[in-house]
């Protein structure tokens, strides 16, 4: 079965990419390496093409009730230009998805969503607002897939907005975080996004599939002063989880609730309208999560693999919870970690931890981000 491919595959291959199957599609996961891409991030900016990612718009005289009937947080608290986070569930309360929701204005949203849950994302969402319409109306909202006409580039770092703003005549210091506008950038219309998955400044720009190559070459030369450099899935990866953002099949899944997977506060249950999984949630609410997820470091390189067993007090007892996401923080110098573990574990005095190839490593449980992050990039 062949690869998907981005508007941007040949320029990844030009500039010396690593292409690899992430999700189906053949994406970069480094350039020069994740660790110098992790740190340019960090000090100044990096440039991701996030192309596979399936943008959704839900439109109609119903689209707020229906998105608001979907999703765990509260659709109806939004307005024109404002952006959500939010997770998708099923009646049992595990997370189809998480996703971003965009307010173009009270009867028009798009959504972006996971790459690798496009396609059961559409079907969910075709089978909910053929019950929706059926319940309201004909016609009271209609699902269109945008994901292949269009591409989107992430420019995150502290000099993401110093980038931008030579080419283009929006005011970026007028957006806040989490607000979108629409503008041309490079001469290229755009939807332009103060969001981003880094725990950094920065912008996501959504555009014309055909616009892609112009755009992020447009981005690239205008950074180079900046120490811009372009980054990959990898990076991607290491730089969200020290900033202790979720990623779907690992700290939220169809197995994990956005309650044991520390996404309480996106979960809205005396919101207005009652949404699907409402019921679990709250029992889960009320009675408390069987497992809860926690963050930690070791004080050690070695890195903790995902699904590696976690264990409580000393050797020869059950493992309490497996760890789901693990990584070496390039700016800690030590391995960085989540897990999810029996809820009984985390709340006793015993110490969690791992077996790295006969070696006992002990986890210091912490509070996420890894790294201090500018107060209003924390999700």
């Amino acid at each position: 079965m062949s690869l998907k491919r981005t508007p941007l595959r040949d320029f990844h291959a030009e500039h010396g990419a690593r292409l690899v199957d992430f999700a189906g599609w053949e994406m970069p996961v480094q350039y020069r390496s994740i660790l110098e891409e992790h740190k340019a991030v960090r000090r100044a900016a990096g440039l991701f093409d996030v192309s596979h990612m399936g943008e959704v718009d839900v439109q109609g005289p119903g689209a707020r009730a229906f998105l608001d009937s979907l999703v765990t947080n509260d659709v109806a608290k939004l307005s024109a230009g404002r952006v959500l986070y939010t997770p998708m569930c099923y009646e049992n309360g595990t997370v189809i998805d998480d996703l971003l929701i965009y307010m173009r204005g009270a009867e028009d949203f798009f959504l972006c969503i996971n790459a690798g849950n496009t396609p059961k994302d559409l079907a969910w969402l075709g089978d909910q607002a053929a019950r929706f319409n059926a319940e309201t109306g004909a016609g009271s909202v209609r699902i269109t897939d945008r994901s292949a006409e269009t591409a989107l580039l992430a420019l995150q770092g502290p000099a993401a907005a110093a980038i931008l703003q030579p080419l283009t005549d929006v005011p970026l210091a007028a957006l806040k975080y989490y607000h979108f506008t629409t503008g041309q950038v490079a001469g290229i219309d755009c939807v332009i996004s103060r969001t981003g998955y880094t725990g950094e400044d920065g912008f996501e720009l959504y555009h014309a599939s055909e616009s892609a190559p112009a755009l992020a070459a447009a981005l690239l030369e205008a950074g180079r002063p900046h120490e811009l450099e372009l980054a990959g899935l990898g990076a991607r990866d290491s730089l969200r989880l020290e900033a202790g953002y979720p990623l779907y099949g690992h700290e939220i899944s169809d197995q994990v609730s956005p309650l044991a997977g520390g996404l309480g506060w996106t979960v809205k249950l005396d919101k207005a309208a009652a949404f699907i999984g409402r019921d679990a949630l709250r029992a889960e609410k009320a009675n408390g999560s069987a497992q809860r997820l926690v963050f930690f470091k070791t004080g050690d390189r070695r890195i903790v693999r995902a699904e590696s067993p976690v264990f409580s007090g000393e050797a020869g007892g059950a493992a309490v919870g497996r760890v789901v996401s693990g990584t070496l923080s390039p700016i800690l110098g030590e391995a960085i970690g989540s897990a999810l573990v029996d809820s009984a574990a985390t709340d006793s005095a015993a110490q969690l931890w791992v077996d790295i190839r006969g070696t006992r490593l002990d986890l210091q449980l912490v509070k996420a981000p890894f790294v201090p992050l500018k107060k209003s990039t924390t999700l």
